[in-house]
């Protein structure tokens, strides 16, 4: 081989070697690069692992953080909602699903305002949603007063809400929300107080108004009974004075015959104060029973005048009477009619000053008898007006113009006036300008009564003498009833008690007997049914004379054996027509 071969040769191992070499670092730095990206791989891959790690650890703390928020608002008893920032339903809670009728799932993404609607209570007019506001303005908003939830049902709820913004990280309003509870109950609790507060101030105004009427009343009484005791003492004056002229040893016949006149209307005049007094209290307590029958008004009429006559002339008044041309007959208690009238009469007599005008004028309707009886007296103002009926209302009255009464007069007119379904209004111009009542009575048709034979036979029949008992404790009464009976003719024996009364029937066998109750020993119901056993007790007469004249009285006397009952002061007259047998 030649040096040139040689050369190249060398040559070409100097150039394999460098490769070689060259190859070499390359491999070295390759795998110097490849252990680099391998530790650079594994740096990142760890760096990932730990983020995964940090990721897994952030989610695990948001599903923590979104179970502990759903079981918050899920455990507490406020409905609560949430909104995104277009007003838009993210979240109910259960009371807010049971409120309004919406599930989570189902309003989820709904606008709010579908959901329900807020109304007021008392207007119905439509409330703006605090939500609006809220996610307008951001401001923590709460509703007025009186506001309801309307549910998807139609359900009404009364509601408290409040509303306020949620905000992110940065402080920017994301979403909305509405914190509500049901107020009904308390709502109508609070109803309920109003009631009853109200209720108790009716209440506490009804009880003052009612002790304020008691003492009214109570005040009234007092100054009636004072009135009563006045009216009762004026006759004694007269009636003991007209006693001792009476009995004067210089007294003329004419002297007498006066005095008897005064003591007869002064005793007239106190049986008629006791007589209204027994019909107001008939009236007021519904014991009181008409006698309707066929009543000829101009007969009424007259017997009210003359009634009233010693009123009207005592002051000298002018009394016009103005009667239909025809007859007028209808059905009434005539009596009773007959009291009215007089009662109106006296009333206008009474506050009429001397020489004053009265006018009593009657006509007829369709429907009603009408009696207007009119005056030119002090007059009625205003304000006493719709009190002139009530009881005691004299007491009220111009007293000094007055002639005395009761007060019961007008309350017991209206009352018999009022058993006959009828009207009694008063009506007057004013103080100074005369007053006028009218009386309206329905006009029925008459109903003829059947005549009674035995009234007519015991009427026409004449007075026989009989044997007559009188027990009474009180003697003078007793004594002086005696003298009006033994001038008739009769024998008349008296007795002061019971016991005495008894042994008096025993031995007299008396035809008639007149009992007081009230006597000492044995009443007078004892007496009558111990006599009524006796053998001669079934033919007797047995008159109750007593000062007890109530319906209920009566009742007792009769089942106690009574044929009759009177009233004290018994009537002469009446006692008379009991004897016609």
């Amino acid at each position: 081989m030649g040096a040139d071969d040689k050369e190249e040769e060398e040559q070409l191992r100097s150039v394999a070697l460098q490769n070689a070499k060259s190859i070499l670092r390359a491999r070295q730095q390759a795998e110097r690069e490849l252990i680099a990206t391998k530790d650079a791989l594994e740096l990142r891959t760890q760096e990932l692992s730990r983020a995964l790690a940090a990721q897994k650890e952030i989610e695990s703390e948001l599903r923590q953080q979104r179970e502990w928020f759903r079981v918050t608002l899920s455990s507490i008893g406020d409905a609560v909602i949430t909104t995104d920032m277009r007003g838009n339903v993210t979240f109910l809670n259960p009371v807010a699903e049971a409120m309004t009728g919406w599930s989570s799932v189902d309003a989820h993404g709904v606008a709010l305002e579908h959901v329900f609607t807020i109304v007021n209570e008392k207007t119905r007019q439509r409330v703006q949603n605090p939500v609006e506001k809220v996610l307008r303005e951001g401001l923590i908003v709460g509703l007025a007063n009186h506001t309801a939830l309307i549910a998807r049902d139609g359900t009404e709820i009364a509601i408290e809400d409040s509303a306020a913004p949620i905000r992110d990280s940065n402080g920017n309003i994301s979403g909305a929300v509405m914190v509500f509870h049901d107020v009904s109950a308390r709502r109508r609790a609070e109803a309920d107080s109003e009631r009853l507060y109200k209720a108790a101030q009716i209440e506490i105004a009804n009880r003052e108004s009612a002790d304020a009427a008691l003492r009214d009343a109570d005040r009234r009484k007092d100054e009636f009974l004072a009135t009563l005791a006045h009216e009762l003492r004026n006759p004694l004056a007269p009636i003991r004075q007209a006693a001792l002229v009476s009995k004067a040893p210089g007294a003329t016949e004419a002297q007498k015959r006066w005095s008897h006149d005064v003591i007869d209307r002064q005793v007239q005049h106190m049986s008629l104060l006791l007589d209204d007094l027994l019909d107001i209290s008939r009236v007021t307590r519904g014991r009181l029973a008409l006698r309707m029958q066929a009543t000829d008004l101009a007969s009424v009429i007259e017997v009210a005048v003359e009634t009233a006559r010693p009123a009207l002339d005592g002051k000298r008044h002018v009394l016009s009477v103005e009667l239909p041309s025809e007859p007028v007959r209808f059905t009434a208690d005539p009596l009773r009619v007959a009291q009215v009238l007089s009662n109106l009469l006296t009333n206008a007599a009474k506050y009429t000053d001397p020489e004053g005008q009265i006018r009593l004028t009657a006509a007829c309707d369709s429907d009603d008898v009408v009696i207007r009886v009119a005056d030119s007296g002090i007059g009625i103002s205003a304000a006493a007006l719709p009190r002139v009926f009530n009881m005691f209302s004299q007491v009220h009255s111009a007293t000094d113009r007055s002639e005395g009464g009761l007060g019961i007069g007008l309350a017991l007119a209206r009352g018999l006036i009022d058993l006959h379904e009828g009207k009694l209004e008063a009506s007057s111009a004013g103080l100074g300008c005369g007053s006028e009542f009218t009386v309206r009575l329905p006009r029925r048709p008459v109903m003829e009564a059947q005549h009674d034979e035995s009234n007519t036979r015991a009427t026409s029949t004449e007075i026989r003498c009989y044997r007559i008992l009188i027990a009474d404790d009180n003697r003078d009464s007793a004594e002086t009833l005696a003298a009006l009976l033994r001038m008739d003719g009769h024998e008349v024996t008296t007795v002061h008690d019971g016991p005495v009364a008894l042994s008096a029937f025993g031995e007299l066998k008396p035809q008639v007997a007149l009992l007081d109750i009230g006597m000492p020993g044995l009443t007078g119901y004892e007496v009558a049914r111990k006599m009524r056993q006796a053998a001669s007790g079934a033919s007797l007469t047995l008159i109750a004379i007593t000062g007890w004249g109530q319906d209920v009285d009566k009742e007792r006397a009769v089942a106690a054996g009574f044929d009759h009952h009177l009233t004290k002061p018994v009537d002469p007259r009446r006692l008379a027509d009991m004897l016609r047998f």
